[in-house]
């Protein structure tokens, strides 16, 4: 996706913070509209194409999960990033519940906010196109994703639910970087360091898997997550 042509919708009722948000996305090349009230982001929406949405939670007129329940009904596959002051657990599973992409906790660097922006962009225009792929090629490997086996010649390795959907999500940013956040909120539903020791146990099993094809490689990127490289 060309980020000049991104249309991005912004739902911030502190009218401070959103003009300076919007001001800083315009700035990095982001098409970008502030609405003050969940009310008004939900007719913007209606009124007009978007390829993501910001939407703060707590919103006079309609709060921010209603407004992505709303968006839902009418798009089923626009990401949405949720703004929060709040960090309680409840909210973050209702936010994911509801289909959020990802979750930032006020106060965030801004420049925080454009990377998960630009990734989230990267793994859905990647994914519009690989979505109904149900196999992949990695190098001399074959995985079907629907019977969770990955193939390399006669050799057949059954892979648990959440080796695939790992590999998965690897395959889908092939040569890009998997962030380690989002892995963990889609996968376990949680950024927490035990869920963030397990998903590194399974990127160890994943390579032994894979190891027979000397051209893959599963890196660690320092503070930002992991990269399949075919």
């Amino acid at each position: 996706m060309d980020e000049k042509n991104v249309k991005i919708l912004l739902a911030e009722d502190d009218e401070n913070l959103g003009a300076l948000l919007r001001e800083y996305l315009v700035a990095k090349g982001l098409n970008t509209t502030l609405f003050v009230n969940g009310e008004l982001a939900l007719n913007g929406f209606k009124n007009d194409t978007y390829d993501l949405c910001i939407l703060d939670v707590m919103m006079p007129k309609m709060d921010g999960f209603t407004v992505a329940r709303e968006i839902r009904k009418l798009n089923a596959d626009v990401p949405f990033i949720f703004l929060t002051a709040k960090s309680l657990k409840d909210d973050i599973i209702e936010g994911f519940s509801v289909g959020a992409d990802d979750y930032m906790t006020k106060p965030f660097s801004m420049e925080e906010l454009l990377y998960r922006i630009k990734a989230i962009l990267r793994r859905t225009n990647k994914n519009s196109s690989s979505e109904t792929e149900k196999t992949y090629t990695i190098g001399d490997y074959e995985f079907d994703t629907q019977k969770q086996i990955l193939k390399y010649g006669d050799r057949e390795q059954k892979l648990t639910t959440k080796e695939s959907d790992l590999l998965k999500l690897l395959c889908n940013n092939m040569n890009n970087v998997l962030e380690r956040n989002f892995a963990l909120k889609t996968i376990w539903q949680e950024d927490s360091y035990f869920n963030a020791r397990s998903m590194d146990v399974y990127i160890t099993k994943l390579r032994k898997y894979l190891k027979d094809d000397p051209s893959i490689q599963i890196l660690n990127i320092h503070g930002k997550g992991y990269k399949l490289i075919v």
